[in-house]
């Protein structure tokens, strides 16, 4: 009779216990809910650089970041010597696709742009021409 008597209690406690934790982890879950929630629509970017050009006479750093469905990229060039032109390329994916561009400077420059649909972005820098004393190529995004 004992051990019939006592399986009620315990059984009566733990039905006890889980209703006053219920609320308990309901909050849990609704915090971490709002957690996961507030860390995907906050904007976090990547800082890049200092990508230099082949004889390192020029370079090229910034910061890479999606918001609202488009990339956006930031970027500043340095060219230390002067009298020739520092050139930043960007090779980016969209929409199935490669592209390219590139900018020009003489003394130091910054530059923005951004694009929907972007999967990869590449950049790389020269110096003294678009096509010379290139560095190596990196991926920002």
């Amino acid at each position: 009779m004992r051990k019939p008597l006592a399986a009620a209690a315990l059984a009566g406690s733990m039905a006890v216990t889980a209703l006053a934790l219920t609320p308990a982890v309901a909050q849990a879950a609704t915090q971490t809910a709002t957690q996961t929630v507030t860390v995907t629509t906050t904007t976090v970017g990547t800082s890049w650089g200092k990508f230099f050009s082949s004889d390192h006479k020029a370079y090229t750093f910034g910061r890479t970041w999606k918001s609202g469905g488009a990339v956006f990229t930031k970027w500043y060039g340095v060219d230390k010597v002067g009298g020739k032109k520092g050139w930043v390329w960007f090779e980016y994916y969209q929409n199935g696709g490669w592209h390219k561009f590139n900018h020009s400077w003489d003394g130091k420059k910054s530059g923005a742009w951004k694009g929907h649909g972007i999967k990869k972005i590449y950049t790389f820098t020269c110096w003294a021409g678009k096509f010379d004393n290139c560095g190596k190529k990196y991926r920002i995004y």
